[in-house]
């Protein structure tokens, strides 16, 4: 933090409070990032970086001219200060005249290390990292290093997609997949009487079982070490076919996103069985992020910095609890099976209240105890369950950043005392599924296949499915 001779910042006019959960994302708990990393089509030319940087990046938020201070009472404010745009920028140097597969291993190697690399409090909190050698994916990677301080994934995108315009045509903005199946019938009087007594039913359950809910067993893809959150992460991922994860769905029911957790509880337990020779089920509990916000999809800037707007920005997301089903020998079972049960299990837990009341105990204890005991609540949370599954909708159209085509993008959260990470990310026609996996612990290679065979085993049942 930036401080005083006295070793406290003194609250000058100007500054703006930081949100609790920004405060929580960097303290002394925890400092947990967001790396999002653009491929390019073509070889990329730096040239043009400190102007996007300055006349649109710069502009979007008065946070990235902005640095974390903290008063006498403990009380964190974003202060203004001068940005030299030279330290935010980096362009890493590998060797000369390797081959796509050894350029694609050392850039693995960079977002490790930059993943790991705590972000100077003395300037504001984000990075852009520009890798100027191709990869198996792109011919370039420009990845933004950005502190999840700053906002949460709906804001940051929103506000790096100021900076970035549709391929095809600049002048329109882009389109997203509806997160929507049409207009909900209108419910009857008794309808809405049952449905809010199985809210009622389920919200006491729910926030009930997170208040009791133990530690996870250590198993081949929970650690379970204290500062697993420092320890190197390794980034990997695979691109499934939207078109695909459709014909599942339309055989089952449900949303895109209870397919995909599916094939994600799926391709772990046959994960697990291939670590495990004791063939041991083990109690595994991923949280599920959920936006609690009013809004589906992205908005403009204006509509986000609007006084009292729908989606302002910050962070304002909750956890699901969502155990993982234990399974000794998972291809004995039915692969629609795992989307069924997480379908029926995530349906449940959104028709209640607990997010919200575990968001009012997190400002109960903020207000009674600090933020930084509030931060250590959040750690044990995420310390205590094996992994945390995130998703982000892309656009329908090719984006180009400073005139390079993207061809593919992807984020990853780093910073967080889990040794598994998984995020997903929507972008034409097809999704893209990060994992970021404790360096040396995990094998980021068979998890890749095991989730690959997930989706084939499932998708050939849909086929057969009558």
């Amino acid at each position: 933090m930036m401080s005083s001779e006295e070793g406290w910042s003194v609250r000058q006019e100007g500054d703006e409070p930081v949100s609790p959960t920004g405060q929580y994302f960097n303290s002394s708990a925890m400092s947990v990032c967001v790396l999002s990393a653009f491929e390019s089509e073509v070889p990329i030319d730096d040239s043009p970086t400190m102007d996007v940087l300055r006349n649109l990046f710069l502009p979007v938020n008065p946070r990235f001219s902005s640095i974390m201070v903290e008063d006498k009472k403990g009380e964190k404010t974003w202060r203004r200060v001068t940005v030299n745009l030279e330290d935010h920028v980096n362009i890493p140097v590998f060797p000369s005249g390797l081959t796509v597969e050894a350029y694609h291993k050392c850039t693995q190697d960079y977002l490790t290390k930059i993943g790991t690399e705590m972000m100077r409090q003395d300037r504001p909190l984000w990075e852009i990292h520009i890798i100027k050698y191709p990869t198996l994916t792109g011919e370039g990677t420009l990845v933004f290093k950005l502190h999840h301080a700053l906002g949460d994934g709906f804001t940051l995108y929103s506000a790096l997609f100021s900076c970035i315009k549709r391929a095809d045509d600049p002048s329109l903005p882009f389109t997203f997949p509806s997160r929507t199946d049409g207009k909900k019938r209108e419910l009857s009087l008794w309808e809405k009487a049952a449905r809010s007594l199985s809210v009622g039913i389920n919200t006491g359950l729910e926030f009930g079982w997170s208040l009791i809910k133990g530690e996870d067993d250590r198993s081949p893809i929970r650690s379970g070490d204290p500062g697993v959150e420092f320890r190197p992460v390794v980034i990997s991922s695979l691109i499934l076919p939207l078109e695909k994860l459709r014909e599942i769905k339309i055989k089952v029911g449900g949303t895109i996103n209870d397919v995909i957790t599916g094939i994600i509880f799926l391709g772990l337990q046959l994960y697990v069985q291939k670590e495990n020779d004791q063939s041991v089920a083990f109690n595994s509990t991923a949280l599920v992020l959920l936006n609690t916000r009013v809004v589906n999809t992205y908005q403009s800037l204006q509509e986000i910095m609007k006084p009292n707007g729908k989606s302002p920005w910050g962070n304002q997301f909750g956890f699901l609890h969502v155990p993982l089903p234990k399974s000794y020998d998972p291809e004995r079972v039915k692969p629609l099976d795992f989307v069924r049960q997480a379908k029926k299990t995530i349906a449940r837990k959104k028709n209640s209240l607990a997010v919200f009341l575990n968001g009012m105990l997190l400002e109960t204890i903020r207000k009674m105890k600090g933020s930084e005991v509030a931060a250590k609540y959040v750690h044990g949370t995420l310390r205590d369950t094996t992994l945390t599954i995130s998703n982000m909708v892309g656009p329908l159209e090719k984006l180009e950043i400073a005139g390079h085509k993207c061809r593919s993008y992807y984020f990853m959260v780093v910073g967080v005392p889990q040794s598994l990470t998984i995020t997903m990310l929507s972008y034409m026609g097809k999704l893209r599924v990060t994992f970021g996996t404790e360096k040396d612990f995990i094998n980021e290679q068979r998890l890749v296949s095991c989730m690959e065979k997930a989706f084939d085993m499932m998708y050939q049942e849909a086929r057969d499915y009558k």
